[in-house]
């Protein structure tokens, strides 16, 4: 059963009255990035910025401090990946609603974003107009996903031939997987990626290790010129 968040109510000192407004959490790591997505969601008469996040880290402190209605999340961020802190969003603030606004195809990520606890996901290249709507019909307790995606995702729930659906390699991956793929593909090495991720050298190539086995690919430079292109092919 659908539930609406109710707004929490906003004292302007240059206004006599109170205005209900949903409070809006936004992280990314990109400060212009920001910037335009809160002029487009304060333009919005119930909904205001309440807080802004580059990492992860700063993102779950901030939820905690500020109690926001709504968390707009992007996948890359410092530290953490989005898919990671959705996942830790939702076992500290189960009932707050999340929508993932970002570059990466969201054929790869939609469902991987859901499953870890969002609400909606929309590219960050899509009209004003289809912004504003995700938000709002995540606030009122809906799920947000383009009518690709949910064609997509409907498909493969009725399809009862399965072979004729194609799965890439990539696909196949954990979200952690994914993560140090991505990380690779970015030119970051072992021990950088160990270090941004807070884990040994020793689990990154372990991870390697895996990645080599499901995509499938022999040595490790071709692991990196494999993940080299599909960064390159998802900035496109």
């Amino acid at each position: 059963m659908k539930q609406a968040v109710s707004p929490k109510i906003e004292k302007n000192s240059s206004d006599k009255n109170l205005r209900a407004k949903f409070r809006v959490l936004l992280v990314d790591d990109h400060p212009i990035t920001r910037e335009g997505i809160a002029m487009l969601i304060n333009q919005e008469g119930n909904l205001t910025v309440c807080g802004e996040a580059d990492s992860a880290p700063q993102a779950l402190e901030l939820v905690n401090q500020l109690s926001p209605d709504l968390a707009v999340i992007d996948i890359s961020l410092k530290a953490m990946s989005g898919i990671e802190l959705m996942k830790n969003i939702k076992a500290l603030k189960p009932d707050l609603p999340v929508l993932v606004m970002s570059m990466h195809d969201e054929g790869l990520y939609a469902e991987r974003a859901l499953r870890a606890g969002a609400r909606g996901y929309i590219m960050k290249n899509e009209a004003s107009d289809k912004i504003r709507t995700a938000i709002h019909r995540v606030l009122d307790g809906e799920l947000y996903l383009s009518d690709r995606m949910k064609e997509k995702m409907l498909h493969r729930l009725v399809s009862s031939k399965k072979d004729d659906e194609v799965i890439l390699p990539v696909e196949l991956l954990s979200d952690r997987e994914m993560e140090v793929f991505q990380l690779i593909g970015n030119g970051f090495s072992t021990k950088q990626i160990a270090a941004k991720l807070n884990l040994s050298v020793k689990t990154i190539d372990s991870y390697r290790e895996h990645l080599k086995m499901k995509l499938p690919l022999e040595h490790g430079s071709d692991l990196v010129r494999y993940a080299i292109q599909w960064v390159k092919s998802e900035n496109v």
